[in-house]
Order: structure tokens, then C-alpha cells, then sequence
């Protein structure tokens, strides 16, 4: 017997028979695996590794499908991914094609929520300064709700009890499903394009994390950035909060609780006007009394011609008494100040000193040289004796005479 001949087929063909094989026998296949070596090119695929201790497996998910997960995946992040197995033929690589993806041990929304409000708050959309204030009395205020929800009957009971008149827009919305975070957006653009309200009110009733899910929306957070028109976010739920609630101008717990932000209690308002009124009229009355007090001491000041003249009469004199007074102050104190220094000159005056007996000798040629001692004299010289009432003329007429204690000084 002749061995039979081998059947031989391409490359081509037997990733083909692979791939058939695998695509048929693991069509809806749920894998648990461990993220790693995440790339996500402009193209928007999704190409990573799942693996846990023992193997890994390359894996891609492709825009189409990747857009429907609320989250954004990393590397390290334990995941569950629905999809099928699938063989690349150009490289002969065995891959896993995922169609959905859930975070384990957290779901998806509550991790896509943590992850846009750390991103949106990094940008600087929560920061207070970029926060507007509310009108004090709006005139027209803009609601984004549903039209058959109880959020549009809670805010309209508020606002027509409080604020009677007011002029209300609703613009219906979707505010669950895979439209209502667009449709939402889109309102709140309207609003602002056309400057159609003072005031916007957006929200709906409380709800699951999926129900409001269009409130924790990077396009919704957008749009209520970008508002012009104050925005008062008004998703019912007490405790917990949206994306929505931080970017908004201002936070309510409900639809009611917003309403009320918008406007005063009317009752409030009026007792405000009446004590200003209170205020206003007891101002009044206190000015009228000071002009009164100030009108009576100007008349009290007025005076005739003839007063006005004996004033000025009365002032002169006073003056001219003050004058007078001054003058003989300052003259009696002049005098008393001469005759003290007048005393002192005759105390020190050398006719003084005459008058008590002593006589005062100079040279007869040198009148102003005085002779305080014997030596300066000699026989013969002529000099002139003066006392203190008159002078003689004298001659030396012997040899000047030394008192011992005088000569003996040097």
C-alpha cells in the first residue's frame, strides 16, 4: 500500500478554523482578571492585559462598545468583562474581545463618580470663587426638570404661595436614560443663549445612583459651569451628593428647598418694610426736632441794629480795658525792674565809695591814670586829689614812703 498524501493547508487557513472554533465555543465568555498594560489610543480602543497569578491574556475593547462603561478604567483594577474569544490572525495571537466591563468589589457608576469629581475638582470647577450669588428678586426663573415629575409640582407650590406674580419656564426634560444627561445640558444652554430666566433651578426627585446618574455627568458639570444665569442644583436626596451639586452656584436638598432660595417669604418681606418704614419715620422726626433746635438758637442770635452796635461798643471797651490793664502791668513791672538795677550801679558807683571818705588820686598831667599804689609816684610829681565834693591839686614833696607788707610783696 501507498501511504496517502498529506492534506496541506495555508497559514491562513488554519487561524481561520481557530478562530471559527474559538468564536463558536466561547461566544459569551465572563472573565475576572486583573488590569495591566492599559493603552488607549486616539482611535478610542481600548487595548489592555487581564491576568491573574498563573496567566494573562491580551484583551481590547473597542470604542463602540467602551463608551457604554461609566468609568475609566486603570491599570491594577480588578475587573469582571463580558465579551467573547477571539484569534488575531495577523499574529496568530489568541485575544479576548470585551463588550462590557464592572469594576469588582465596586461598581462602575460609584467609581466613575469618585474618578470625574477628583478630575473636575483639580480643574478648579468646584472652587467657591467662581460661585455666583442669587438674585435677591428675580422676576423669572428658569426650571430644568422633568414635566411630569414631583420636582416641578414641589417647586411650583413653593413659588406660587411665596411669590405671587413670579413668572415661571419650565423646560422639559429627560432626567434619566441614556438622552438625559445631553438633554439637560442642552436646556441649561438655551436658557443662557436666549437670557430667558434670573435664576435657573435644576434638578428632579431622589433616586437610585443609577437614576441619577445624568446629574453625575461630566456634560451636565460642563454646562452648569459655563451658565452665566445663577444655578441652584435641586436633586432630591438629603444626604448624598452629585457631581451637579458641586459645580452649582448654590446647593439644595430638594426641590422645595431650592424654591425657597429663590424667593423671600412675602410675610418676611413685609415685616422688613415695616420696620424700615419704623426706622424711617423715627429718622424723620429726629431731623425735624435738630432743624427746629438749630432754627430757634439762630433767631435767638439775631439782634438789631442798635444791639449789634452796643456790642460792638461793649467788646471796644473791654478791649480797651484789657489794653489799659496790660500796659500798666507791664509798666509798673519795668519801673520796679529799673530802680532795682538803678540801686545796684549806685551801690557799685565809686561817689559811693567818696561819700564814705576815701579819695581817689591821678597824675595831674594823666587825669585818667588813676594811682592805686606808692610806687607809682615820685618826688616832685603833681597830682590831683579828688573827694566827693570837689578836687585839690597836691605836690609830692618828698620820697614816697613803702608800707613794709607792700614792699614786700613782688
Amino acid at each position: 500500500m501507498t501511504p496517502s498524501t498529506p492534506s496541506i493547508i495555508t497559514v491562513s487557513t488554519l487561524t481561520e478554523l481557530i478562530k471559527d472554533t474559538l468564536e463558536d465555543n466561547f461566544a459569551n465568555v465572563w472573565l475576572r482578571g486583573e488590569i495591566s498594560n492599559l493603552s488607549i489610543p486616539a482611535s478610542g480602543h481600548w487595548y489592555f492585559t487581564l491576568k491573574d497569578s498563573r496567566s494573562q491574556l491580551r484583551c481590547a475593547m473597542f470604542r463602540t462598545s467602551n463608551r457604554r462603561v461609566s468609568f475609566r478604567p486603570e491599570n491594577g483594577q480588578q475587573v469582571i468583562c463580558q465579551g467573547r474569544v477571539s484569534l488575531y490572525g495577523q499574529r496568530g495571537d489568541v485575544q479576548f474581545i470585551g463588550d462590557s466591563m464592572e469594576v469588582e468589589g465596586l461598581g462602575g457608576l460609584q467609581l466613575a463618580y469618585e474618578q470625574l469629581k477628583k478630575d473636575l475638582e483639580t480643574e478648579g470647577l468646584f472652587h467657591a470663587g467662581n460661585k455666583q450669588t442669587l438674585p435677591p428678586f428675580p422676576r423669572t426663573v428658569g426650571v430644568v426638570t422633568s414635566a411630569t415629575g414631583a420636582a416641578i409640582h414641589d417647586i411650583m407650590n413653593v413659588l406660587t404661595r411665596r411669590a405671587a406674580g413670579i413668572r415661571i419656564i419650565l423646560r422639559p426634560v429627560l432626567v434619566q436614560g441614556d438622552q438625559a444627561a445631553s438633554d439637560v445640558a442642552s436646556a441649561i444652554a438655551e436658557f443662557n443663549l436666549h437670557q430667558q430666566a434670573d435664576v435657573l433651578i435644576v434638578g428632579r426627585g431622589g433616586g437610585s445612583l443609577e437614576d441619577l446618574l445624568a446629574f453625575n455627568t461630566e456634560q451636565v458639570a460642563r454646562a452648569i459651569y459655563a451658565s452665566n444665569i445663577p444655578v441652584i442644583s435641586a436633586v432630591g436626596h438629603e444626604t448624598d451628593f452629585t457631581i451637579a451639586d458641586f459645580v452649582a452656584d448654590h446647593r439644595a436638598p430638594t426641590p422645595s428647598a431650592a424654591a425657597e432660595l429663590v424667593v423671600k417669604n412675602r410675610h418676611d418681606l413685609e415685616q422688613q418694610i415695616d420696620q424700615l418704614s419704623i426706622r424711617l419715620h423715627s429718622s424723620l422726626q429726629q431731623r425735624l426736632v435738630r432743624a427746629q433746635d438749630k432754627t430757634q438758637s439762630l433767631i435767638d442770635q439775631l439782634r438789631s441794629p442798635a444791639q449789634l452796635h452796643q456790642l460792638k461798643q461793649q467788646r471796644t471797651l473791654a478791649l480797651r480795658q484789657r489794653l489799659l490793664t496790660a500796659f500798666e502791668r507791664h509798666y509798673t513791672s519795668g519801673r520796679q525792674q529799673l530802680l532795682r538795677l538803678t540801686g545796684q550801679l549806685d551801690i557799685l558807683s565809686p561817689l559811693n565809695t567818696l561819700e564814705r571818705g576815701f579819695t581817689t588820686v591821678s597824675l595831674t598831667k594823666q587825669p585818667k591814670k588813676m594811682i592805686r599804689r606808692v610806687k607809682q609816684l615820685q618826688q616832685g610829681d603833681s597830682i590831683t586829689l579828688r573827694f566827693s565834693d570837689g578836687r585839690v591839686a597836691a605836690t609830692v614833696t618828698s620820697q614816697p614812703q613803702f608800707d613794709i607788707s607792700e614792699h614786700e610783696q613782688p
